[in-house]
């Protein structure tokens, strides 16, 4: 591909997916459009073993963009970073086609292993602002990483994750197409096990004022046993029925 060709490829990418541009000269002022081109350089001094002159490079872009790409990266066609701020793309990353990365996205590592220790973006995934992905697995093609969250493991294409560590919530193998920027309307499961709790936690607060009032209506006899008191119509009632469903079962017995 010519400079020329690559040129114009790059602002049909920062086009589709950013609203707020208004010509084609703003491409040439956007951060990511200045990074991707300098790393573009960078990674093919990399591959030739000039090690300095493309860490070189790709620290004057890191410094004048806030973007920081390893020139040892892996990255496809289409990679789109918006606002850009704060993102880090480590040495052993790979990043397919028609990747999106917001302000703050951390692709890097868990330590000091040796070999491939960034993860591996397929093609069309979306990574939200503040989200760092941590180690060396695969987040599947078609996939959205909710924004704020950690993700420490594998995820299967056409997924969506969201919070620390990051949980995955399938969108019923629906694709999720390049053009879907929508970082706000994701599933949240900690919200849905809260819900989930309150529920439970009101049921068995009536079920406690249920056997609370019960209570007042039993009165110890002599011999130490309880028995319900005469007042007390629904509790003798309640426990009629009780005793003709021992009785059934005994009989069944």
């Amino acid at each position: 591909m010519g400079f020329i060709s690559y040129i114009k490829e790059e602002i049909n990418v920062i086009r589709e997916r950013d609203p707020a541009i208004k010509s084609n000269m703003e491409v040439f002022l956007y951060p990511s459009f200045k990074v991707i081109l300098r790393y573009r350089v960078a990674h093919k001094l990399y591959l030739k073993k000039h090690y300095f002159l493309a860490r070189w490079i790709s620290q004057r872009a890191a410094r004048k963009t806030g973007i920081e790409i390893h020139p040892g990266a892996t990255i496809g066609k289409g990679l789109f970073i918006d606002h850009g701020s704060g993102v880090i793309i480590g040495e052993t990353a790979i990043l397919g086609d028609n990747v999106t990365l917001y302000q703050g996205v951390t692709l890097g590592g868990t330590g000091k292993e040796q070999g491939k220790r960034h993860p591996t973006l397929e093609d069309n995934v979306m990574v939200s602002a503040g989200a760092k992905v941590l180690g060396s697995f695969t987040i599947g093609e078609n996939s959205k990483i909710g924004a704020g969250s950690v993700v420490l493991e594998a995820v299967p294409p056409n997924c969506t994750v969201v919070g620390v560590p990051g949980r995955i919530v399938r969108r019923d193998n629906t694709k999720i197409p390049r053009s879907d920027m929508d970082q706000v309307h994701l599933p949240n499961p900690t919200l849905n096990d809260i819900k989930e709790l309150q529920i439970e936690n009101f049921q068995l607060f009536e079920e406690l004022k249920d056997m609370e009032s019960h209570m007042f209506c039993m009165e110890e006899t002599s011999n130490g046993d309880y028995h319900v008191k005469d007042k007390c119509k629904q509790c003798k009632e309640n426990l009629r029925k009780q005793i003709e469903e021992e009785k059934k079962q005994n009989e069944t017995v």
